[in-house]
């Protein structure tokens, strides 16, 4: 075969036997050598001495920004003392300290270094909730458009283990996961974030243990506020279950409920509901709350809220700082 023939059938050879590219633009991850800056906030724009929301007290909060357009969509976040871990939903993670003055330090960017498919797709790694055992530091997250749950190493370096529980295959691609926690008893709980079809209902399902290794599991069905959908929820230090509920109302109107359930209600087929303790709705400081979780500082029970921005102008990433009074 003459020479150009050869260099032409090489060109022509690879195109005809590999896919041809979608033309999706690849998921934007953060620099390892980002920024990240922090400006406070007061709960009630129109009252900078409001603190009461409900049985909440409010401690400060920030709006966070970084410097680079993957910035932002954190769907997921875990505190232990002073240190953060915020996690988006194209698998993005920020890591940083935080104490009184209210100022990132150490702040660390990285990546999910596994997941259900490529990656390169931001629904990839549509990463919607988290989880962590103080005992082994090993985290749990749990991703929509698949339905699965990853375990990954404490320091996040590899994937550990994976799950596609059985139970969780009817959910919604879009309305999987959302919300996942372990108890203080070890076991782990996660709420579909869409209803059942036609109903208010979302299906549940509790692990005796680590989801990913762990069998039998059951199902319950959590009972949401009218017009409200979970997106969250943590263990609280003295054993309770709080969830986080979010609705959307035109124009584009956000509000936030925290409802107090008791574990013990979670039982095999069994309706749950919960009680109420606080709203957040203009004029207070309302967006996409999507992240939750609750430590402990001396005697007082300390909740933190995060807001997913969907990397829109209108919404913001905003960390707040709430005591629980009892």
């Amino acid at each position: 075969m003459h020479r150009p023939l050869v260099l032409l059938a090489a060109i022509l050879l690879p195109l005809a036997v590999v896919p041809g590219w979608s033309g999706e633009e690849r998921s934007a991850r953060l620099r390892a050598s980002g920024a990240m800056t922090a400006r406070r906030v007061p709960i009630d724009p129109h009252d900078a001495g409001r603190r009461r929301v409900g049985s909440l007290t409010y401690l400060g909060g920030v709006v966070l920004d970084g410097d680079h357009r993957a910035f932002g969509g954190f769907s997921a976040l875990h505190v232990d003392g002073n240190r953060f871990t915020l996690l988006s939903d194209g698998g993005n993670l920020v890591r940083f300290r935080m104490g009184g003055d209210w100022r990132p330090r150490r702040v660390v960017f990285s990546f999910v270094p596994a997941g259900p498919r490529t990656g390169w797709e931001k629904r990839d790694r549509d990463a919607e909730s988290l989880a962590r055992d103080p005992v082994t530091a090993r985290w749990w997250v749990g991703f929509e458009n698949v339905n699965q749950i990853w375990r990954y190493a404490p320091d996040w370096t590899r994937a550990e283990a994976v799950a596609a529980p059985a139970a969780m295959r009817r959910w919604r691609r879009d309305g999987g996961p959302e919300s996942l926690a372990r108890l203080a008893d070890g076991r782990f709980v996660a709420i579909a974030e869409s209803p059942r079809r036609g109903e208010r209902m979302r299906d549940g399902i509790v692990w005796p243990g680590d989801p990913t290794t762990r069998r039998p599991a059951f199902r319950f069905a959590y009972v949401a506020s009218p017009g409200f959908s979970p997106s969250d929820m943590t263990a609280l230090p003295n054993g309770g279950l709080l969830v986080l509920e979010r609705a959307l109302s035109l124009p584009f109107r956000w509000s936030a409920r925290l409802v107090l359930v008791d574990p013990a209600a979670l039982r095999p087929a069994a309706v749950v509901s919960g009680r109420t303790i606080a709203q957040l709705a203009p004029p207070l400081l309302a967006d996409n709350y999507e992240g939750l979780a609750a430590v402990r500082e001396g005697r007082d029970t300390i909740l933190w809220l995060l807001s997913d921005d969907n990397q829109l102008f209108l919404e913001r990433t905003l960390l707040l700082k709430f005591r629980l009074e009892t």
